[in-house]
């Protein structure tokens, strides 16, 4: 009589690996760390190679696709400069090589950490273009704005989300509560439009881990 081997069934859970670039902003660190605290495996990448992250400019395509290889997902976490030099080709070269380098490594999900300034503050009306915009972030919104355009027009193909914060975002309180919204600057009954790094790295993570928003932008903000 042949003797039947059960089966036996794995129950092993995959470690989602990610290569967030820009590891060490006041948004990409806090991302980082979020993500860790969940069991995610991290590849911190800064320009410079600080401690702890691996060197690489966001603009090259193929050092980007050798750190993305193997990953689930691909975080673009990097801000346009803000020493008056140009900010919108930077910021664009960065984008245009995340989305090659995804493209060459085999990686479909890009999520971006992108600005507010391009949120609609009115109907047809930009939250950059509102007269009591801070004039030191205007050009840092636009380059933002065109940042988004970018995923838009050439990313097609891939899992993309790019996540506005609120109008205001800064370090804070991690409360794990947030709401979701569009196109439209999202605040509360007050008017106010807020958000901790420490809640935007949450409401980042949790889209990485739930795929919710894909192939369009959100805002997060209480």
């Amino acid at each position: 009589m042949d003797t039947v081997k059960p089966v036996t069934m794995s129950t092993e859970v995959q470690t989602m690996k990610i290569l967030l670039i820009g590891a060490t902003g006041m948004i990409g660190s806090r991302v980082a760390a979020e993500a860790r605290a969940r069991g995610i495996e991290v590849t911190g990448t800064t320009r410079g190679g600080a401690a702890g992250t691996e060197r690489l400019d966001a603009a090259d395509a193929a050092g980007v696709a050798a750190l993305a290889a193997g990953k689930d997902a691909v975080v673009l976490a990097v801000s346009p400069p803000r020493d008056g030099s140009p900010t919108v080709a930077p910021l664009l070269a960065a984008g245009e090589g995340v989305i090659a380098g995804a493209r060459e490594a085999g990686v479909r999900r890009v999520v971006v950490v992108g600005g507010a300034g391009s949120l609609e503050a009115a109907p047809g009306v930009r939250l950059v273009d509102t007269p009591d915009f801070p004039e030191m972030y205007k050009q840092e919104a636009l380059a933002q704005g065109e940042l988004l355009g970018l995923f838009r027009e050439k990313a097609g193909d891939l899992d993309w989300t790019y996540i506005s914060p609120a109008a205001a975002i800064e370090p804070g309180e991690r409360t794990g509560h947030y709401r979701v919204g569009g196109d439209q600057v999202l605040a509360d009954d007050k008017g106010t439009s807020f958000i901790t790094a420490e809640d935007y790295a949450v409401a980042l993570v949790d889209e990485l881990e739930k795929g919710q928003a894909v192939g369009r932008r959100i805002t997060v903000a209480y």
